[in-house]
C-alpha cells in the first residue's frame, strides 16, 4: 500500500464554517482520506490521502463540484500560501456578480409590476429562478456529498415553496438578500484574513545583497544563508540575521509590539520585517525566507486558526441536530393548525418557509471560529502568540499564573557578585568552575564562563561532563574530578563546613544564588552570583493580581535568594524545586483549577507541558515558537496579563456572538409564528446575524493589550 501524501489546497469562495464542514464531509467521504483539516481564516484545506486511491485531480475536482475553487498545490507554494494577492473586487467575485444579476431582475420586475400589474408575477419568478440555481445546484451537491441539511437546501426548499404559492415576490427578494448576505460575509472573510496578510506585508519584496564591492537587488525569497545585505534608514531588514557591521536603532513594534526602537549594533540579531531607523546596517542573514520570523509566526498562527476550540466543537455538533430539528419543525408549522384546528394552508405555509429561513445556522456555527482567528491575528501583531483555540480558551478561565523564576522574573542574564576561596585562590575556583561549565546553555553557567573571560583566566581542558538536574554539572580535569553544584549537594557531601555554611547564608540573604565548586571529597569554594528583575515584573505581577489570578514563583534556586526576589515582587514562592517537584507542584495547583506556567521555553518544559497552558518568554526563539502552548515576543511579564485579557476579551466576544444569532433567531421565530415576519425580513434572522456576528468578531483584529478584562 502506498504511504499517505500531505497535500495543502488554497480553497476560495469560502466564507464561513458551513462552508468548511461542507467540504471536510465531502472529503471524508472519499477513499484513501486520512485526515482533512479546513481552515476558513486561512482559505485553505489540509489533506492527508492515499493518492493511488483519490488523485489530486479528484480532490480538487470534488470540492469544485461543492461551489468552491481548489487551487493545486501543483501550480506551485505562491498558489496556496499567497496571502499578498490583492483580493479581487466584489463585484467582479462571482458573488458578486450574482447579487447585480439578481438585483436587476428584481429591479426589473418590479418595474413591470408598476407599469403592468396584470404581468407582475412573471418576472417575479424569472428574478428567483435566476438567483436561485447556483443555490440549488450547491444544495444538490452538497446531499449528494453528505451535507443534506445546508443553508443552500433550506433557502432551495423555502424559494421553491414561495413560488409554489404563489409568493415569487417574496421569493425573488429572498434569494437576493441570500445572495447580499453571502456576499457580505465573504467581504468580512476577506477582512479577516487580512489580520495574516498585514504581517506578512512586512516583509520587503527586495534586499540589497553585498557581493565583493558591489550593491545587487534581488528578490528577499532568494536570500541564502550567509548572504550579506545591506540595509539602509527607512529600509525594512528582509529576513532574520545578525549586525556585521554598524550601529542603528531598529523599529520592532511590528514583530514584538515593542513600542521603543532596539540599539543594534555588531553581534545583535535583527528580526525580519524590522525597520531600520537612523544608521546603515550590514546584517548577515541567518534565515531563509520560508523559515524567518514572520514566516513562522503566519505559518503558526494559520495553524492555530485552523484548529478547533472546544467551543466551536461543540456548536459543530450542536448544528448538525439542530438543522434537521428546526426542518422538523418548520413541517409541523406547516401541518398541526391546518390539520388539527382547520387553519388556512396558505397561511401556515407561508410561515413555515420563514421558520426554514430563519432556523439557517450559519451565523451560530460562525459564531467562534470568527473570534478565535481574529484574536489570534490580533495578538500575533502585538507580540502575543497562541497555538490555538483550545489554548486561547484556557487562558481566559485560569485560576493561578505560576513563574520560573531565572529568564522569566528576571533578565537571565546574572552576573558573578562575589568569589569565596575555600582551598586555593579566588581564580583558581573560577577557573575551573569556568572549565566544568564551558559549553553550557545555563545562565549560572554562561555567567561563571563569562567572568572568567573577562579576567583573561587560563581555563583548563574538562572532559566527560555529566549533569544532574537541580543539582550541579561535574567533569574531569587533569587534576581531578570537579564538580559545580548547589550548597546543598555540598552539605549532602558532607563538605561544608559550619563557618563556611554561615558565609552561604549571608550571601544568599543578600539576594544571591551560591553555587559551591568542589574538586574530590573538598571544596575549594563557592561563586555568588546574582540576576536582575525584569523592568516590569513586578508591574507584571500586579496586574495579574487586579485580574484576580494568584501568582506564584516556582524555582531550583536557594530558599533565601527566592525569598528576597520574591518579596521584592510580593509573590508567593516555592524554592529548591527540582524538574519532579516542580509538576508535582503544578498537579496540586490543578485541583484548584485551571494554572498557567510561564518559563523560558527550554529547562521548564516538563512543567509547560503538565500545567493547563504553558507560556513561553521568548524573544521570538524557535524554542519559544514551538515549545510551549503560547509565547510572548516581547519578552514582558506584563503579557501574560495581556494573554489572559486578550483570552477573557474572545471569551465575551463569543457569548455575544452565540446570543445574537440565537437571540435574533428567537424573536423572528415568534414574530414569523405571530404572523408579523415576511419571508424576505425572516432571511434577516440569519443573514443579518451572520454579518452582525463577523463585524462584531473582527473587533478583536484591534485587540488593545493594555485595556482591562471584561
Amino acid at each position: 500500500m502506498a504511504a499517505a501524501s500531505a497535500l495543502k489546497l488554497r480553497i476560495e469562495g469560502m466564507d464561513c464554517g458551513s462552508c468548511a464542514a461542507k467540504i471536510e464531509t465531502a472529503m471524508r467521504r472519499l477513499p484513501g482520506v486520512a485526515e482533512v483539516e479546513v481552515s476558513v481564516a486561512a482559505s485553505s484545506m489540509s489533506i492527508t490521502v492515499d493518492e493511488d486511491r483519490t488523485t489530486r485531480e479528484a480532490i480538487r475536482a470534488k470540492v469544485d463540484s461543492l461551489g468552491f475553487k481548489a487551487i493545486d498545490p501543483a501550480a506551485g507554494p505562491a498558489a496556496v500560501h499567497d496571502h499578498t494577492a490583492a483580493e479581487a473586487s466584489w463585484w467582479s467575485t462571482a458573488k458578486g456578480r450574482l447579487v447585480l444579476t439578481s438585483g436587476a431582475l428584481l429591479a426589473g420586475a418590479w418595474g413591470v409590476s408598476w407599469l403592468e400589474p396584470q404581468w407582475a408575477a412573471w418576472p417575479y419568478v424569472v428574478a428567483a429562478i435566476v438567483a436561485l440555481v447556483p443555490v440549488a445546484r450547491r444544495a444538490v451537491a452538497g446531499a449528494l456529498n453528505g451535507t443534506p441539511f445546508s443553508i443552500e437546501t433550506l433557502m432551495a426548499v423555502a424559494a421553491i415553496g414561495a413560488i409554489a404559492i404563489g409568493e415569487a415576490p417574496e421569493a425573488a427578494t429572498v434569494v437576493f438578500l441570500f445572495a447580499v448576505g453571502e456576499l457580505l460575509e465573504g467581504v468580512a472573510a476577506s477582512r479577516a484574513r487580512a489580520g495574516v496578510k498585514a504581517l506578512v506585508d512586512l516583509i520587503p519584496r527586495t534586499a540589497r545583497r553585498i557581493r565583493g564591492d558591489e550593491v545587487e537587488t534581488v528578490a528577499a525569497q532568494d536570500l541564502a544563508v550567509g548572504d550579506l545585505v545591506l540595509v539602509r534608514p527607512g529600509d525594512r531588514i528582509p529576513s532574520d540575521g545578525t549586525v556585521a557591521d554598524g550601529t542603528s536603532e531598529v523599529n520592532e513594534a511590528p514583530i514584538t509590539g515593542e513600542s521603543r526602537p532596539v540599539l543594534k549594533d555588531p553581534g545583535s540579531s535583527v528580526y525580519a520585517g524590522s525597520v531600520n531607523a537612523n544608521g546603515e546596517l550590514r546584517v548577515t542573514i541567518t534565515k531563509a525566507a520560508a523559515d524567518n520570523t514572520i514566516a513562522r509566526i503566519v505559518h503558526m498562527v494559520e495553524e492555530a486558526q485552523a484548529s478547533k476550540a472546544p467551543t466551536a466543537r461543540f456548536i459543530e455538533r450542536f448544528s448538525r441536530w439542530y438543522t434537521p430539528a428546526a426542518m422538523a419543525f418548520a413541517l409541523l408549522v406547516i401541518l398541526v393548525l391546518p390539520l388539527l384546528a382547520g387553519g388556512d394552508w396558505q397561511t401556515w405555509i407561508y410561515r413555515g418557509l420563514a421558520v426554514l429561513l430563519i432556523a439557517c445556522p450559519c451565523a451560530l456555527v460562525i459564531s467562534t471560529p470568527a473570534a478565535i482567528a481574529s484574536a489570534l491575528a490580533g495578538g500575533a501583531r502585538r507580540g502575543l502568540l497562541i497555538k490555538g483555540g483550545a489554548a486561547l480558551e484556557t487562558l481566559g478561565r485560569v485560576k493561578a499564573v505560576a513563574f520560573d523564576k531565572t529568564g522569566t522574573l528576571t533578565e537571565g542574564r546574572p552576573r558573578v557578585i562575589d568569589i569565596v576561596a575555600v582551598d586555593g585562590t579566588a581564580d583558581e575556583t573560577l577557573s575551573k568552575a569556568a572549565a566544568v561549565e564551558r559549553g553550557s546553555s545555563h545562565p549560572l553557567g554562561l555567567a561563571i564562563l563569562e567572568e572568567a573571560q573577562s579576567r583573561e583566566l587560563a581555563i583548563p581542558n574538562a572532559f566527560g561532563g555529566v549533569a544532574a538536574p537541580g543539582k550541579g554539572v561535574t567533569a574531569r580535569l587533569m587534576s581531578g574530578f570537579v564538580t559545580v553544584g548547589s550548597p546543598r549537594q555540598a552539605v549532602e557531601k558532607g563538605l561544608l563546613a559550619p563557618e563556611t555554611a554561615a558565609r552561604v547564608a549571608e550571601l544568599e540573604d543578600a539576594g544571591n544564588t551560591v553555587v559551591a565548586v568542589s574538586e574530590g571529597a573538598r571544596l575549594i569554594g563557592l561563586v555568588a552570583l546574582r540576576d536582575t528583575l525584569r523592568p516590569d515584573a513586578a508591574a507584571g505581577l500586579e496586574r495579574l493580581r487586579t485580574l484576580g489570578l494568584r501568582t506564584v514563583m516556582l524555582t531550583g534556586d536557594n530558599a533565601r535568594a527566592a525569598a528576597a526576589i520574591a518579596g521584592e515582587l510580593g509573590v508567593e514562592h516555592r524554592a529548591e524545586l527540582m524538574p519532579a517537584a516542580k509538576l508535582e507542584t503544578i498537579a496540586r495547583h490543578l485541583k484548584d483549577g485551571p494554572i498557567a506556567m510561564v518559563g523560558d521555553g527550554v529547562n521548564d518544559a516538563p512543567a509547560l507541558a503538565a500545567a493547563s497552558v504553558g507560556v513561553a518568554m521568548g524573544g521570538g526563539t524557535d524554542v519559544a515558537l514551538e515549545t510551549a502552548d503560547a509565547a510572548l515576543l516581547r519578552d514582558r511579564v506584563g503579557g501574560v496579563a495581556e494573554l489572559v485579557v486578550l483570552s477573557r476579551a474572545t471569551l465575551s466576544n463569543i457569548w455575544t456572538n452565540v446570543a445574537l444569532a440565537l437571540g435574533l433567531k428567537g424573536a423572528f421565530l415568534v414574530a414569523t409564528l405571530a404572523g408579523a415576519t415576511p419571508l424576505w425580513m425572516a432571511i434577516l434572522a440569519d443573514t443579518g446575524a451572520t454579518v452582525l456576528v463577523t463585524a462584531n468578531a473582527l473587533r478583536l483584529l484591534r485587540f488593545d493589550p493594555s485595556g482591562t478584562a471584561r
